[in-house]
């Protein structure tokens, strides 16, 4: 425990571990699979053997301060009980979707506020530096995808209340990070354009067609080349469509 009175675990494999029986918390996680977090594709002979001594590990490091075992064995293999705990990965679904919620009922302000707060709950890349197997790399997957989906959200409801200009800076940032992400030039695009930068748009949209082209052979989707033809046109309705 350090001085702010947070618990770390320090041994990796046990750390391996619990990251996996949280991915899964409240559900059956089988030893094979749970094998599979811990050596990835190195597992020893006796693994079995050292997945119990592992849980032994773990199941002690929960059980500090009284509390109850949280670890149940259940063929075939553990359950993590969370209780009243809360995790961070439920909160940061429930105000996505409360967002998503928002967006779509047309209360963009309110949306806004859901999804900065599931952003600002991102601490690092997900696991960390820990080895992953199938599990983790499923996991975490899917979470970036949450990520940028949020990430499109919140910029989609910005872009409603007329917060274009500030935008700018951070959707160039995210189209050099996710340079195959088709909505962040679009939103960039837009956003160009309301803040009467429309050569830089225009410019936007032939980096992302190269970048298309070259990496996957493709050309701009739909959305993007009838931005593009819009913006060409000064089309009235660009200053009063979202993103979306």
């Amino acid at each position: 425990m350090d001085a702010s009175g947070v618990s770390h675990i320090s041994a990796r494999k046990v750390e391996a571990l619990f990251a996996a029986l949280l991915i899964r918390a409240d559900q059956v996680v089988r030893a094979e699979q749970l094998i599979g977090e811990i050596w990835v594709d190195q597992a020893p002979r006796r693994a079995n053997a050292g997945l119990h001594v592992y849980v032994s590990q773990l199941r002690k490091f929960l059980h500090r301060d009284g509390r109850t075992d949280p670890i149940v064995t259940r063929l075939p293999g553990y359950l993590l009980h969370t209780g009243d705990d809360e995790l961070d990965v439920r909160t940061f679904l429930h105000l996505v979707e409360a967002g998503r919620v928002g967006l779509r009922d047309g209360r963009p302000e309110q949306a806004a506020a859901r999804l900065e707060q599931a952003l600002a709950l991102w601490r690092g890349p997900v696991l960390g530096d820990l080895p992953r197997g199938v599990l983790g790399e499923g996991f975490a997957t899917w979470l970036m995808e949450e990520r940028l989906q949020g990430l499109e959200m919140l910029v989609d409801a910005r872009l409603q209340i007329g917060r274009h200009r500030e935008l700018v800076g951070r959707l160039y940032a995210l189209t050099t990070e996710h340079p195959l992400h088709e909505a962040f030039y679009r939103q960039l695009m837009l956003a160009l354009y309301r803040s009467e930068r429309q050569a830089e748009a225009l410019h936007v949209y032939q980096n992302a067609r190269q970048t298309l082209n070259v990496e996957l052979g493709i050309e701009p989707c739909r959305a993007l080349q009838e931005l593009q033809r819009a913006i060409l046109v000064a089309d009235d309705r660009l200053s009063v469509l979202s993103a979306a």
